[in-house]
């Protein structure tokens, strides 16, 4: 996984309106690049509604929120206009960026393996650098404390 003081990798994947999303794009902006398992679930809209939430006083703060799960653009489409969020969320469906990012792991349920995303958020500076990393992610209070952090 990426560590504070990393340069966050670039990507090229399809946004929620399905046109072509670069995250170098947004340099000169604080970048908040959160990664989510599945669209619709409960912990997961719960936290993208935080962030729709706090989305001004984010902005105050010169900051983007992107949200990136392995759902397809359609589900994103879905998920977005039932929650009405006002941040780009882009499709993974290939894992490139998952993978790029170190959050695609394994992970344990009822004794259960399996491959899934790790609730994790990096902040990037204006300049592409990691500057924060939320790990192990609980998604009560989860976007207050990345607003503290910027």
């Amino acid at each position: 996984m990426l560590q504070v003081g990393d340069a966050a990798p670039d990507f090229t994947a399809a946004d929620d309106t399905g046109a072509e999303f670069t995250l170098d794009s947004l340099r000169g902006s604080k970048v908040v690049l959160y990664f989510y398992p599945k669209d619709n679930t409960p912990g997961c809209t719960q936290e993208a509604c935080d962030f729709r939430d706090l989305s001004p006083a984010l902005s105050r703060k010169n900051s983007v929120v992107i949200g990136v799960s392995t759902d397809s653009v359609r589900s994103h489409q879905n998920f977005k206009s039932k929650c009405s969020l006002p941040f780009t969320l882009v499709a993974d469906p290939d894992r490139e960026i998952v993978n790029k990012y170190g959050v695609w792991v394994e992970k344990k349920n009822y004794g259960r393996s399996y491959m899934g995303v790790a609730r994790t958020t990096f902040v990037i500076d204006e300049q592409g650098v990691v500057e924060h990393v939320f790990e192990n992610v609980k998604v009560k209070g989860h976007a207050g404390a990345v607003l503290e952090s910027l």
